[in-house]
């Protein structure tokens, strides 16, 4: 999985950069086909926004988070980002098998 972080009006540091990898962590063991993933860090007067363009296997999905403190629009962002992932994988599941025909017992 290719991970990029983008700051705008910031400068990314490590540790913003460990936080938030320890949380996408997380969201991998719901599925394994996360192909690319960019974060965007920025900072408008006093709100601080996170967002994050995740590309799935079959689907791009885009979340946006903001609050007062960096690390608490992380956290929103992880668990927008974990409900959406956890819907996308079980509306991806079949739900409609096709019925089989079973021979009856002719007596």
């Amino acid at each position: 999985m290719n991970l990029k972080f983008i700051g705008l009006n910031l400068d990314v540091t490590t540790a913003l950069k460990d936080y938030t990898t320890s949380k996408l962590e997380r969201i991998i063991r719901h599925t394994d086909q996360m192909i690319n993933a960019s974060v965007t860090f920025s900072v408008e007067k006093i709100h601080k926004k996170v967002e994050i363009n995740l590309h799935l296997a079959g689907k791009d999905i885009h979340i946006l988070c903001s609050d007062n403190d960096m690390y608490a629009a992380i956290d929103g962002l992880m668990a927008k980002l974990d409900r959406a992932v956890i819907k996308h994988k079980e509306k991806k599941q079949h739900t409609r098998e096709v019925p089989t025909l079973q021979p009856e017992n002719i007596s």
